[in-house]
């Protein structure tokens, strides 16, 4: 184990402590369990969405980062590839999203953003396309998001 593992903090750009990592999956997770039932209307026999789901919270919930948020990562990011509508995929990767939030690298990189914004701009995304493309609705989810950034979060972005 490396100096960084053991003091509670993942190696990189900037230091990212344990507990700012569970903070930046709970946002994440809180925004790809919202739309989870988009999914699961359009596929209710793939539970691959949500076992990832379940594994970020595991993880947010102060387990250890293991092989089961990786796994469940990839599993919901293919079960997105197969998804029958563009909201049910946006879903699904949303889901995906969530799990592999536990292994957010700290690089002050564009790419490490979207991993942390990605779930809440799909969340807008499909409210818009459910709504037949009106905006309003998605506007909406985009403030209640800007609300879920507590303090924590918002600093993670700005590093």
């Amino acid at each position: 184990m490396n100096m960084a593992q053991h003091s509670g903090t993942v190696p990189g750009d900037f230091d990212l402590t344990m507990g700012e990592l569970r903070t930046v999956v709970r946002y994440v997770v809180m925004h790809a369990e919202d739309v989870l039932d988009v999914f699961e209307q359009a596929v209710p026999d793939d539970p691959r969405p949500r076992a990832a789901i379940e594994a970020a919270w595991t993880f947010v919930n102060g387990a250890n980062r293991t092989k089961l948020q990786r796994v469940a990562s990839l599993d919901a990011h293919r079960a997105a590839r197969s998804a029958p509508s563009e909201a049910a995929r946006l879903a699904a990767q949303s889901a995906g999203d969530a799990a592999s939030a536990a292994y957010l690298h700290p690089i002050a990189q564009a790419s490490q953003v979207g991993h942390i914004l990605r779930a809440a701009a799909n969340a807008a995304h499909i409210a818009e396309l459910t709504a037949g493309g009106d905006p309003t609705l998605g506007d909406a989810l985009l403030n209640r998001s800007r609300q879920r950034a507590t303090a924590v979060l918002s600093d993670v972005l700005r590093r």
